[in-house]
């Protein structure tokens, strides 16, 4: 009896293989990181070859945790780090190029080439999405006039260019796809007709032969190899959208925000593409099955966790990454500090490429704490902005915002966020909702579980932070914080 559903959790930094039971309950989890590979400033790269290697030893590490093998899983299903832009052999298999990284920059120069022509947001129409080093099309144009005889071999079908839910299903089961989720993170998908748009191919100079095939986010699309031999993959999700289904978001003004090395806000707004004019995304949310697509609004924010990894490794500030709540907490407030990580520029609802990364505000009495205080809340003030993009796209106000991810644990940064956002933050009861999500998308396409009301009734919230905090000491905050936002502006 399949018993259980696997997902595969391909993330920035590690990879991660989990099952799961009927109840949504963790059964079994491996992970492994991977190398960040920095060849020059903005440039971000991956070994896809690790994250192969990584993702095979994670599923067979879970499995022996367990004491499963594959014929106790009813389906896998993935979900990954979006944007990433990889390019293989279709006969070896051997990538030809390290994977670009959604945080690399090295394409900007692009963007502002193709922006001479309309504008930055000359393709959201059709696409949802504006002209970004942060999505896929333009890195694949740079792999294809960079890596020699690249572009030859992909006009003669002899490449294969995916992102990271494409490579990991050619080599666990030989087919060739991607789902709606990440298909609309490229920025060659339309929107509504959800295929591969002939005129976007020709804007961004990309050979159609190159591309997978765009598939249901739920669906049997293969039975795998080793080391899931037999099992059937059948359900893939872009990280954020799998998150979004994790946390049971299913229907329009529910919303999610992820926390981890960017931040990843979603509201669901059902079967119609909302577009935006404030800043913001609009991708797919879902398709399962023969059904509907659906559609969501999104905030990207580039930096968040990547912040205290950066007190960490880059000033040595603290030892560990749990250390910042303490350092933070060591202060009764930010005495006047703000911290604007725009590392890699501002991503929502900003879209600056020209933004670095600035600490303002800083006299000798601010200290060690301070700092870390301010980094704390430069994630919140991150979240606050795209939230009220968002409620003025949508005309939703946010009255309860789910939130997963890594930096939930830290419950200073939870407990300022709900005074920011002056409504309750949620935390479920299930942390791993990225891995979830997929796992969901899998079960529902062989049945083991039977409809959205079954994600329902899984959910259940485990801690709820309530604002506690004045609107006058709030809006002093929120001028501070886009006073020091301006600030960062025009660097480059």
């Amino acid at each position: 009896m399949r018993r259980y559903v696997g997902a595969i959790d391909q993330g920035t930094t590690s990879s991660r293989f989990i099952v799961f039971d009927r109840a949504g309950n963790t059964i079994a989890l491996a992970q492994r990181e991977h190398r960040q590979i920095y060849p020059q400033p903005g440039w971000v790269e991956h070994d896809p070859g690790e994250i192969l290697r990584n993702t095979v030893a994670v599923i067979g590490q879970a499995l022996r945790q367990a004491r499963l093998t594959p014929d106790d899983l009813a389906a896998v299903g993935i979900t990954n780090q979006r944007e990433t832009t990889l390019l293989w052999d279709r006969r070896t298999g051997e990538a030809v190029h390290n994977a670009l990284v959604w945080q690399d920059t090295r394409v900007d120069p692009m963007v502002a080439e193709l922006a001479r022509d309309g504008g930055q947001d000359r393709f959201r129409a059709r696409t949802g999405l504006p002209l970004a080093s942060y999505f896929s099309a333009l890195k694949l144009r740079w792999l294809l006039d960079h890596v020699p005889g690249a572009r030859r071999r992909a006009e003669a079908g002899d490449l294969m260019f995916g992102t990271v839910d494409s490579w990991l299903l050619w080599h666990l089961a030989g087919r060739h796809v991607t789902d709606v989720t990440n298909a609309s993170r490229t920025q060659l998908m339309d929107l509504r007709t959800l295929d591969w748009d002939d005129a976007l191919l020709a804007a961004f100079g990309i050979p159609r032969a190159v591309l997978p095939a765009i598939v249901p986010s739920s669906a049997v699309y293969a039975e795998a190899r080793a080391p899931l031999a037999g099992v059937p993959i059948a359900g893939i999700l872009g990280d954020q959208q799998a998150a979004l289904m994790g946390q049971a978001c299913l229907s329009p003004g529910e919303a999610k925000n992820t926390y981890g090395t960017g931040c990843f806000l979603l509201m669901q707004t059902g079967e119609t593409p909302m577009p935006s004019s404030h800043g913001l995304v609009t991708t797919v949310a879902a398709k399962l099955g023969d059904g509907p697509a659906t559609y969501a609004l999104e905030g990207s924010i580039a930096i968040t966790g990547a912040l205290v990894q950066w007190l960490r490794d880059g000033l040595g500030l603290i030892k560990t990454s749990a250390e910042v709540e303490a350092l933070a907490r060591s202060v009764p407030d930010n005495g006047d500090v703000y911290f604007v990580p725009a590392f890699s520029g501002l991503y929502a609802p900003y879209w600056r490429a020209d933004a670095r990364g600035i600490i303002a505000g800083l006299t000798r009495f601010a200290s060690a704490g301070h700092i870390a205080r301010a980094a704390l809340e430069a994630v919140a003030y991150q979240v606050l902005d795209v939230v009220r993009a968002m409620e003025k796209d949508s005309g939703i106000p946010m009255t309860t915002l789910r939130v997963d991810g890594g930096m939930v644990v830290n419950r200073t940064l939870m407990q300022f966020q709900a005074d920011m956002l002056a409504a309750p933050v949620v935390r479920p009861a299930g942390v791993e909702t990225t891995a979830l999500g997929a796992a969901y998308a899998a079960g529902l396409a062989v049945g083991y579980w039977a409809g959205p009301d079954d994600l329902r009734a899984n959910w259940a919230e485990a801690e709820r932070w309530t604002p506690a905090q004045d609107a006058d000491r709030r809006a002093r905050l929120e001028a501070g914080w886009r006073k020091a936002v301006e600030r960062s502006f025009g660097w480059v």
